[in-house]
């Protein structure tokens, strides 16, 4: 898993750390940015535990977190990772996906996970890419489901929200199988660098 970056014409991902965190504190703080997760990330002192437990999980080899980078507005705009990899069952999440409003809609969203998912299938040879996503959250699963990813079951009540809130989950899923059928349709028009 040593990978420093992925990108393609619009957007660059490139390893998250401690030396590059600060370039989005300011997105962090914005007001509901992460309603429906569990993570507390608007302070300062809190995205900084959130990255180094981030951090931590790469040197486990258990997720890898990276800056987000919109090419076409030239500035950060939030973070994702591969989390709760599964080498031996040749599985993972692509999840802690928060981007600034500003960024939300514009396609970006779409462009980091095609690179993500090249990536997962392509080179880690993973045979599937999971989702987990609050129920409630209409916006994030019709995203998922825009994808190409199936719906695979509820999981009911199973995370604490920062709020007391214990949340449905809903599992989404790509195959690696189900990979070059979405590379054809879903991302034609997507071209990786």
């Amino acid at each position: 898993m040593n990978i420093q970056q992925l990108e393609d014409s619009r957007v660059k991902l490139t390893l998250l750390g401690l030396s590059n965190y600060k370039y989005v504190t300011s997105i962090a703080s914005q007001v509901d940015l992460v309603q429906y997760s569990p993570s507390h990330i608007s302070t300062p002192e809190a995205l900084k535990n959130y990255v180094k437990t981030a951090v931590d999980g790469y040197y486990h080899k258990t997720c890898i977190p990276f800056l987000v980078f919109d090419k076409s507005k030239n500035t950060y705009a939030g973070c994702t990772r591969f989390m709760n990899i599964d080498s031996k069952n040749k599985i993972l999440d692509i999840g802690s996906t928060w981007i600034a409003y500003e960024f939300q809609g514009t396609g970006l969203n779409k462009h980091m996970k095609y690179v993500m998912l090249k990536y997962a299938f392509e080179n880690l040879k993973i045979e599937k890419v999971e989702f987990k996503i609050d129920e409630r959250n209409m916006r994030s699963r019709k995203a998922v489901e825009n994808l190409g990813a199936t719906l695979e079951g509820v999981l009911r009540q199973n995370i604490y929200l920062l709020n007391g809130f214990k949340r449905n989950t809903c599992i989404y899923g790509i195959l690696n199988t189900e990979w070059d059928a979405l590379k054809a349709t879903v991302f034609k028009d997507f071209e990786a660098k």
